[in-house]
């Protein structure tokens, strides 16, 4: 059994949120915008999840993952291809938007400060996004420009959880490490929602979880 399989009382969440999430997710997703600019977003239509993290960190992936989908998301091993926020959508009740990353990028230092002042003016003024998903890779855990954003996050008052990307690269001892380490580096933090989230992109592991802390989001916010 992979960890993708693992419903076992380990996790946070009941079985009928894991069979709602693996439902839900299993729709229609459809390519909606790209927006490179604050005035270029796309009207408010439905809840919205983001998808949050450092260059390469696999955010591509992770959509691809969620979705069930090989290719929904363009992913690469060039830091920064992402210089949009991309909007993914399914029917009337869900958006996924995977956000330019953040630490580097080959690209002029304009661009970056553009797409940088585009993500915060989102993050600021985005009244239906619900959560975003910070992604950190499990192999390095927490590093200072994660900090720097999580901080903008928690002062702009805007709903997170951290995303260990990777898991399947790291022993299962190690990886219960990084975990606890990342909810102490948690616990204070205003914003941060308490669960902290390994997953592999790769085998599925921690991607029912994932889902169904979406349901249960939705759920809350008397959606679906």
């Amino acid at each position: 059994m992979t960890q993708a399989d693992d419903t076992s009382a380990a996790s946070a969440f009941t079985p009928d949120e894991i069979e709602a999430g693996r439902r839900l997710f299993a729709g229609e997703w459809n390519f909606l915008s790209a927006a490179p600019t604050i005035a270029t977003l796309p009207p408010m239509r439905s809840m919205e999840i983001a998808l949050a993290g450092r260059s390469n960190v696999g955010k591509s992936s992770l959509v691809n993952a969620l979705t069930g989908r090989k290719a929904l998301a363009r992913t690469s091993v060039t830091p920064g291809r992402t210089q949009e926020l991309i909007f993914f959508g399914l029917g009337p009740d869900l958006t996924l938007v995977d956000m330019p990353g953040y630490g580097f990028a080959k690209a002029p230092k304009d661009k970056v400060d553009a797409w940088t002042a585009t993500v915060h003016a989102y993050l600021r003024g985005r009244a239906n996004l619900a959560r975003v998903f910070v992604l950190i890779d499990s192999r390095h855990g927490l590093k200072p420009i994660d900090l720097e954003v999580l901080d903008g996050l928690d002062k702009a008052a805007v709903s997170y959880a951290v995303v260990l990307t990777k898991a399947d690269q790291l022993k299962p001892a190690e990886l219960a490490e990084r975990v606890t380490e990342t909810q102490a580096g948690l616990a204070r933090r205003p914003a941060a929602f308490p669960l902290v989230f390994p997953t592999s992109s790769r085998d599925g592991g921690g991607i029912a979880d994932l889902r169904a802390a979406v349901i249960r989001l939705m759920a809350e916010r008397g959606i679906g």
